[in-house]
């Protein structure tokens, strides 16, 4: 017979990848601080260290694309996020990912501050020569593609937070009202043996 899939799929898929307090308590890099990672309230799953978990890891791995989950894992200390969670998160820029975030940052930094590319900015009519040319318009593009991320960055931390919060409600109350049809068949269950 088929094992029933799990209802709670997502954090079955996620609890193994995330790096438990131990680990992170190993790490050099963390040792002045590691007796702040082991506080056990910034690795609960709650309705508030959730959100605040997603919504800072996305936040971090958009902002800086190297070494974002040290980033993630610091700031979830003063934010009282589920550092697991926001250690996770960060993946979402990975360097398998990364040349496409890549192409959408430059899209979204040139659709915010209305660049156009065919008209190449007013640094390359400045600049003369071909390395000038070349110079600015790398400079440009970089300049774009960076307030792109940052776009994305706080964008994606928003949306992360809402959708987080929204989802971890729903599950809650799923499981909830599970527990709640459970009782309520054991009650009625008991109930029919006691009458004769």
């Amino acid at each position: 017979m088929n094992k029933p899939k799990s209802s709670k799929r997502m954090f079955d898929w996620a609890r193994p990848r995330m790096p438990t307090r131990e680990e992170m308590a190993d790490n050099r890099w963390l040792a002045p601080i590691a007796h702040r990672f082991l506080s056990p309230e910034l690795w609960r799953f709650t309705r508030r260290s959730v959100p605040r978990g997603v919504s800072l890891g996305l936040f971090c791995g958009f902002i800086i694309p190297f070494g974002q989950i040290f980033l993630a894992g610091f700031l979830a200390l003063p934010a009282r996020a589920n550092v697991p969670l926001a250690a996770l998160v960060t993946f979402v820029t990975n360097p398998f990912t990364f040349p496409f975030w890549l192409y959408v940052a430059n899209l979204v930094g040139r659709f915010t501050l209305k660049i156009d590319a065919a008209t190449g900015g007013l640094a390359n009519a400045q600049l003369s020569g071909e390395r000038g040319q070349w110079f600015a318009q790398l400079f440009e593009t970089a300049g774009v593609t960076a307030f792109g991320f940052l776009v994305l960055a706080i964008v994606s931390a928003a949306v992360g937070y809402v959708l987080s919060s929204f989802i971890w409600r729903g599950l809650v109350a799923r499981r909830r009202a599970r527990r709640l049809k459970r009782m309520e068949a054991s009650l009625d269950q008991r109930l029919r043996k006691d009458v004769p």
